[in-house]
């Protein structure tokens, strides 16, 4: 659904083509949109503008949460039924490698230099860090139970992690992978965003 943030009115809609379309996330240009089919295990690549579906890319048989890389030549979403990491060539819409996990993931978000990929394992109650040069984890922090969604500050020194049962937010240190604080946030915590 398209709302204008002025009116606050629904101006449009742009059909995903697949059942329990349940996140999206948009290219820097805000050209397209993509979102995770959690249902269908697919990913929808939609054309924002044209506000038509331009192409659906099956992943797996479920699939969790999508995240975009920082130049918009990648985006990701985490195999609910192996412990991997579907990467997806923009250009060609379509999955260009798989990154091997410890657990299965879940929320992804990458680091403001882009180097890195911080992807939540819920099973394991652990962030792995994917390098993005090499396609392999190169560490492993723990959280509390169940992290599902991930924010990094803007100054990219911290990555906060949402622990839903757990009541918790972790802070992690990205300067040496290490948590630096644990919140407490109540029931339910989950979806996370910077308020100005």
């Amino acid at each position: 659904t398209i709302v204008d943030p002025k009116t606050l009115k629904i101006v449009g809609a742009i059909p995903t083509g697949q059942k329990e379309s349940h996140m999206l996330v948009i290219s820097h240009d805000g050209a397209r949109g993509y979102t995770a089919n959690v249902g269908a295990g697919s990913v929808s690549v939609l054309d924002i503008r044209g506000r038509k579906t331009q192409a659906v890319i099956p992943i797996s048989a479920s699939v969790q949460r999508i995240s975009i890389s920082n130049d918009d030549s990648m985006v990701f979403t985490a195999d609910q039924k192996k412990p991997r990491l579907a990467v997806i060539d923009t250009k060609m819409n379509r999955v260009k490698t798989w990154v091997p996990l410890p657990a299965i993931g879940y929320g992804t978000t990458p680091t403001r230099d882009g180097r890195y990929l911080l992807v939540a394992m819920q099973p394991a109650s652990q962030v792995a860090v994917v390098d993005l040069r090499s396609m392999k984890v190169t560490h492993t922090i723990s959280v509390p139970k169940i992290p599902s969604e991930i924010l990094i500050s803007p100054d990219g020194h911290t990555a906060y992690v949402s622990c839903g049962p757990s009541h918790k937010v972790a802070a992690i240190n990205l300067d040496n992978w290490k948590v630096k604080a644990i919140i407490s946030a109540g029931d339910g915590a989950d979806g996370l965003a910077w308020a100005r």
